[in-house]
């Protein structure tokens, strides 16, 4: 049984069972038995290359296994490498990599995943994912194969070697007309979820300001005091109120950016609505007794606790289904048909970027550029005349000279 050099270890390879076993030879251990490294193979060329790439392991200091899959990689980042992100992120995160990671690449051995390997995954869902979740499902293997290096469990990572591939176009956002917004606002009398919908499409917050948004956060104007004063404290037999748009179901719960944080005046449309869900939540709590999670939330579950973002969009889509208007709309939606329609009655861009918390107007034209109003026409009308008036009287006075 011949000696031969991998790297700097001593290591030999010798026939066994049907194929050959390499060993390289460790030392020594604590309690004095001989440490050997093994890989079997078919061939002796072949228990050659695994010794090989197993001294480089070793001079680089990793423990990986030829046992860890894919799989247990991204479980491992899901249980440790998400700290500090939301509930929502890592519920999204996980759904994503049961659904599209671990049916297809969970098996391979990360040690033995090849960059082909991962660009023939990508490449099969190109068709049936969005560029965004492509992105998103692509970074759930970088991110599960960073944390592995980190922890000495495999030497390189190929998932950042491959580049993310064009998936299909997403749904573009649409917006309600005023029609159709009328017709969801009946529709939404009957369910749970009609304050959440005047709100959202009379004031346009965000879905996670909607759901964050707490009843201390709802003020009314007290004229004897000459301020805003709390509905827990005031109670709504006022004339004005206004919200506090200052959380969101983000890490953190603060608002998407500092200019989102904002105090909006609500119509008396929405104020009606929160009236009667003040009540209907009164009943609720009184009914749940002691299984009642007092959070402060303004939209919650039966028990108080906070909404679910999955379940605001089935609820909303049932409201759609009975306007008449389609299945196919989210709760999102809502802001952009406010914007649309604040717009389509003359109220300006930056108005609008105020109203719905937007550092400035450059966000609003590009998020929202479907539903803005087109550009006026006014001024090109007017200079169109005053410049042809002249061009006209140029053409008429070379007309006399060539005439005279």
């Amino acid at each position: 049984m011949a000696k031969i050099l991998i790297g700097t270890y001593e290591a030999t390879i010798y026939p066994e069972g049907n194929g050959y076993t390499g060993a390289i030879s460790l030392g020594f251990g604590p309690d004095g038995k001989r440490q050997r490294l093994k890989r079997k193979g078919r061939t002796k060329a072949e228990v050659k290359t695994k010794l090989i790439e197993a001294a480089k392991e070793l001079e680089a200091g990793v423990k990986s296994s030829d046992t860890y899959t894919v799989r247990e990689a991204v479980e491992d980042w899901l249980a440790k490498g998400l700290k500090g992100c939301s509930e929502g992120t890592i519920s999204k995160l996980t759904i994503l990599g049961r659904k599209h990671v671990f049916p297809l690449i969970g098996k391979e051995k990360l040690k033995r995943l090849s960059a082909d390997q991962v660009d023939a995954w990508l490449d099969g869902l190109a068709g049936h994912l969005s560029t965004r979740t492509l992105g998103d499902v692509h970074a759930i293997l970088k991110r599960a194969t960073r944390q592995a290096q980190a922890r000495d469990l495999v030497m390189r990572n190929v998932a950042e070697l491959v580049q993310t591939p064009k998936g299909k176009e997403g749904r573009p956002s649409k917006a309600l007309t005023q029609e159709q917004a009328t017709a969801v606002l009946e529709a939404a009398e009957t369910s749970p979820l009609h304050a959440y919908v005047v709100l959202s499409l009379t004031t346009g917050i965000r879905t996670e300001e909607a759901r964050a948004l707490r009843w201390d956060h709802i003020v009314a104007w007290d004229e004897a005091a000459q301020g805003w004063r709390p509905v827990t404290e005031a109670g709504f037999k006022h004339e004005r109120f206004a919200i506090y748009v200052w959380r969101a179901e983000r890490v953190g719960g603060d608002t998407k950016t500092r200019k989102s944080r904002r105090t909006l005046e609500i119509p008396k449309l929405a104020t009606e609505a929160l009236r009667q869900h003040h009540k209907r939540q009164a009943a609720v709590r009184l009914k749940a007794g002691d299984a009642w999670q007092e959070h402060g939330l303004v939209f919650c579950t039966g028990a108080g606790t906070p909404l679910d973002a999955a379940n605001v969009r089935r609820s909303f889509r049932a409201v759609t289904r009975q306007a008449k208007v389609g299945e196919d709309w989210t709760p999102r939606e809502l802001r952009h048909s406010f914007v649309s329609i604040m717009s389509a009655n003359d109220v300006p861009l930056e108005t609008i970027a105020d109203l719905v918390g937007h550092a400035g107007t450059r966000v609003t034209e590009a998020v929202y550029r479907k539903q803005l109003k087109p550009v006026i026409t006014k001024g090109a009308e007017t200079m169109n005349a005053v410049f042809g008036e002249r061009k006209s009287e140029s053409k008429s006075k070379r007309r006399k000279r060539e005439s005279a």
